[in-house]
């Protein structure tokens, strides 16, 4: 168990959604002048909410995709407003949407400086290059993941299909940077 608590935060979930039937966007187009619509640039429909502040594509196929909501729960409740909202203005949806997370994405503090030179002969599948990129590249199998590692002791978790797993592969990350000795924690002051 590590002696730091990381500081982690969501910051986007993407969902996938099926509503099991064929939309008409240009209807939806008519009925909400906000969400855009150009089938020429993209297949698409962007329907904006402001709480929570999230965008929701919709395909005439029936197939949804959400971003931006910073919870599980967020994104289902930002689905389920959608289609409220779709619902309210006569827009046919006949079964209850299936909403599946694909990403999530989220930050993470470790309050210690990270050896990312060292990272490379001491973990397996990390990749670091930086003339190309200023952080290193690692892939987590359980949970399957993958992080960006930056010296400063910052992580960007990509990959996690639940948020438990995002906690779980932070804990793990963390705890074996401490193992091989690559953080380094500034001395209490």
């Amino acid at each position: 168990m590590s002696k730091r608590q990381p500081i982690i935060k969501i910051q986007n979930i993407v969902a996938s959604v099926s509503l099991n039937q064929k939309i008409d966007l240009q209807k939806i187009v008519e009925k909400f002048p906000q969400t855009e619509y150009n089938p020429s640039v993209f297949p698409g429909l962007v329907f904006r909410l402001k709480k929570p502040k999230t965008a929701t594509l919709i395909f005439g196929t029936g197939k949804m995709v959400c971003t931006g909501a910073k919870s599980e729960k967020e994104s289902r409740s930002a689905v389920e407003k959608v289609v409220k909202e779709l619902r309210g203005e006569g827009i046919q949806i006949t079964e209850k949407p299936v909403v599946m997370i694909q990403n999530i994405v989220a930050s993470a503090e470790l309050g210690g400086e990270i050896d990312l030179e060292s990272l490379v002969y001491k973990l397996s599948k990390v990749m670091y290059e930086p003339e190309q990129f200023p952080g290193a590249v690692y892939r987590m199998d359980e949970p399957k993941v993958v992080f960006l590692i930056f010296s400063a002791g910052k992580l960007v978790c990509v990959g996690a299909k639940k948020e438990e797993q995002v906690y779980e592969a932070v804990d793990k990350i963390q705890a074996l940077l401490e193992e091989k000795e690559l953080i380094y924690y500034p001395a209490p002051p």
